[in-house]
């Protein structure tokens, strides 16, 4: 090791890279993708960094740091490790009150000066596993960041050979790889220590503890000049790591448990009446059924489109991480996948492997206008699914997973992400979300009467006048209520 810190000819920070953190963001990238830092940001360990005048959300993320020996370019990923000559500690800093204008390029947010502290010392990179190195941060002395490079999505040499595709990576450049779950939001006054090291390996080589010091920066931003600070809610719950966290209301995205269990009392045949007196008359998801007899589905809608299968198409989408694979990993629990397979049954558009995804993440279920593969399988499995049954083929055969979390066509009906799904024996409906605390109300008060009406047609009651209800039935109806 060496506690010798030369400023890089560049930086180059990975988005998200972490399990960890993707699941805690509720999305998860098919492919890395990255930002610059500037070289001015870098500092040493021991050192300060200002939280600017009139912002409240500079966070820490405690990361892999990896500094290129031989330079690289077009390397390949067998290759690719062998032209990293250290690992290190690093804390990519960044102020989210900056993210606003600078989307995803981070200029502002992640340059400011003291934003890159790097060290203490460097760890020889040939004596580590880059599958094997951990890194861990605390905010004054408390651990927040506990994790390893395993649960990284891509590999560390991945970066190193991806971003070699494009540039060379020059001797002394710095490829921050990430950050895991835990980043949140420091204020003045508080000490940040990073630390990587790889205790699986000879004598547990470390970076020792990278320390930096939160300060009250008194300069404010002159509006002339730029855009000032803002932020949002959204920005307070991505910087702290949740709306709890933040002191926010917890995200209202999905069903009050009120509004679930009125929907799984009311059936579909009434909903859809509802929703035809209302002016909605294509809101039936046709030629789908259950998998299992007797079972319901209620959730918010996630979507996933498939196109029709061409062969170049699928080698570039179809293969490794692709779209179908990265929502059954981010679903919600609640949430129902709504799949476009263009009404086509003739290939399966899940199987068991995703069903058991789908479930372990608290899916509410699957609807599909096309077919369902290991059949009986997904059926064991619990699964609610709904589609046009069973087909052996695979996903290729007719399809190429393209997109996720558009309006789609499912079954004949637009489905748009966050629409509400109710199914049953008599089929799947949608409801725009607008209506549908109006809708189930009126569905359940509805059954109310209809269950009445059975009373009195069971009582011998003919059903003119009674069904529907005329003046004098209704106030009988209306006296029985009293």
């Amino acid at each position: 090791m060496t506690n010798q810190i030369a400023r890089p000819g560049k930086i180059i920070a990975i988005h998200l890279s972490y399990a960890s953190r993707a699941d805690q963001r509720g999305r998860r990238p098919a492919h890395p993708s990255y930002f610059f830092k500037v070289s001015s940001s870098v500092a040493a360990s021991g050192g300060t960094v200002e939280r600017p005048a009139g912002t409240e959300l500079l966070a820490f993320e405690g990361e892999i740091a990896l500094v290129i020996g031989d330079p690289a370019r077009n390397v390949s990923l067998e290759d690719a490790w062998s032209h990293v000559a250290s690992v290190t500690a690093a804390n990519d800093l960044g102020l989210y009150d900056l993210r606003a204008n600078d989307k995803g390029s981070n200029v502002r947010s992640k340059g400011g000066d003291g934003y890159t502290p790097i060290g203490p010392d460097l760890i020889d990179a040939r004596t580590v596993d880059p599958h094997d190195i951990r890194v861990r941060t605390w905010v004054n002395g408390e651990l927040r960041q506990d994790d390893n490079s395993a649960g990284l999505i891509f590999p560390l040499a991945q970066f190193v050979a991806d971003l070699s595709q494009h540039f060379t990576l020059e001797t002394g450049d710095v490829i921050l790889t990430g950050t895991p779950a835990g980043s949140s939001v420091i204020v003045p006054g508080d000490v940040v220590e990073v630390e990587v090291d790889a205790p699986n390996a000879s004598g547990a080589p470390t970076s020792g503890r990278l320390v930096t010091t939160v300060t009250q920066g008194d300069v404010p931003f002159d509006k002339a000049l730029g855009s000032l600070p803002t932020v949002d809610d959204t920005q307070r719950t991505e910087a702290w790591g949740s709306a709890e966290a933040a002191g926010l209301e917890p995200a209202t995205t999905g069903l009050s448990p009120d509004l679930r269990a009125k929907l799984e009392q009311a059936p579909t045949a009434g909903l859809s009446a509802q929703l035809r007196k209302r002016g909605h008359h294509s809101c039936f998801i046709d030629g789908v059924a259950a998998n299992i007899p007797g079972t319901t589905i209620v959730g918010t809608a996630r979507t996933l489109r498939f196109i029709p299968a061409r062969e170049d198409l699928f080698k570039s989408h179809g293969g490794g991480y692709n779209a179908q694979k990265r929502l059954f990993d981010a679903v919600g629990d609640g949430e129902v996948i709504v799949i476009e397979a263009r009404g086509d049954a003739t290939t399966g558009t899940l199987g068991d492997i995703l069903a058991l995804r789908a479930k372990a993440r608290g899916a509410a279920g699957v609807v599909s206008d096309g077919g369902v593969r290991d059949f009986e399988e997904v059926v064991r499995i619990g699964l609610p699914v709904f589609s046009q049954g069973a087909h052996p083929s695979v996903l290729g055969r007719k399809h190429v997973p393209w997109e996720v979390d558009v309006t789609i066509g499912c079954g004949g009906a637009a489905v748009q992400p966050g629409d509400i799904i109710v199914g049953d024996g008599d089929g799947v409906i949608v409801i725009p979300p607008a209506l549908v605390e109006e809708v189930v109300d009126a569905a359940l008060a509805q059954e109310e009467e209809d269950a009445w009406i059975a009373e009195q047609v069971e009582a011998g009651h003919p059903v003119d006048g009674l069904f529907p209800m005329n003046a004098e039935w209704r106030a009988k109806y209306e006296a029985s209520r009293a």
